[in-house]
């Protein structure tokens, strides 16, 4: 285990230390200076009167929106997917890609490639949307909430793979001799995936739902590049006006301060997800 603690050491657990020390500081990296400032870079974050407080909140609460719309579809979407996956049948294996093949594509492929389809003037979206007879003028990149549901399909249908192919290997391990049993009872299908394929994949759910909650927080990449937080910043993210602040505006204090912020927000959430899932657990 030792080479792996050293890794860990040196890339997580020092920067998270240097970084909390950075927060108690005011620290600009173009000045020598980096006056000790205590907790000041947090107050900051929490005084109505501040000038970073209702940038941060702002960035917090489209945070929030963009977690609730995406992650339903990111665990709902998926599951159906495995479901289709698992089956047998013809192609299978060339499915499996087709669906898995978007998850390779770096961020800035995606975002440059949804940002021009997106367009509300020249996109293919618009495009088809009026060949169908549907509203054509959505102004997916500049207005809200198209601009919110764009980020979120993008979002759905480049990550979607992984979950599925999560799924996937769950419902491979789920006894085939349960789903007989259920049938010689006289399960029908419903009953079926209500009774035995959604406790066969309880370990797998929590992963999936901790791991979707915690990426969709920390949503960065296609709203810097389709969105630009347009409009009026309302799709700017909290990582993204951290990587704002922090490398643009140079105050490295006060990033790391709503880093820091962010960090334990997502440890409470994870926290209630790991809460449900036992409560489940126990009165099964």
């Amino acid at each position: 285990m030792a080479p792996y603690l050293v890794l860990f050491i040196t890339f997580v657990v020092a920067p998270i230390g240097f970084g909390l020390w950075i927060s108690l500081h005011a620290w600009d990296i173009n000045l020598p200076a980096k006056p000790f400032v205590g907790l000041d870079n947090y107050r900051e974050l929490f005084d109505p009167d501040g000038v970073d407080a209702p940038r941060f909140w702002q960035a917090m609460r489209a945070t929030g929106i963009f977690t609730l719309l995406s992650t339903p579809l990111l665990l709902i979407v998926p599951l159906f997917t495995a479901m289709l996956m698992n089956g047998r049948f013809r192609g299978r294996n060339l499915y499996r890609a087709v669906y898995f093949a978007p998850y390779v594509l770096g961020v800035a492929v995606v975002g440059l490639l949804w940002r021009f389809l997106l367009d509300g003037n020249i996109g293919l979206v618009n495009h088809y949307l009026g060949v169908l007879g549907l509203p054509d003028d959505l102004q997916w990149t500049t207005d809200t909430p198209a601009a919110w549901w764009g980020l979120v399909l993008v979002t759905v249908w480049w990550t979607l793979g992984l979950n599925s192919v999560i799924y996937l290997a769950g419902l491979q391990d789920i006894p085939a001799e349960l789903y007989e049993s259920a049938r010689v009872d006289g399960a029908n299908a419903w009953q079926r995936f209500r009774h035995v394929t959604l406790p066969g994949l309880r370990p797998v759910a929590l992963f999936v739902v901790n791991s979707t909650l915690l990426a969709s927080a920390n949503m960065f990449g296609q709203s810097y590049i389709i969105t630009g937080g347009a409009p009026a910043d309302e799709t700017k993210t909290a990582i993204f006006l951290i990587a704002e602040t922090g490398l643009r505006r140079f105050e490295m204090g006060s990033a790391s301060a709503m880093s820091f912020i962010l960090a334990l927000a997502l440890m409470a959430a994870s926290a209630v997800v790991f809460r449900v899932f036992r409560e489940r657990q126990e009165d099964r």
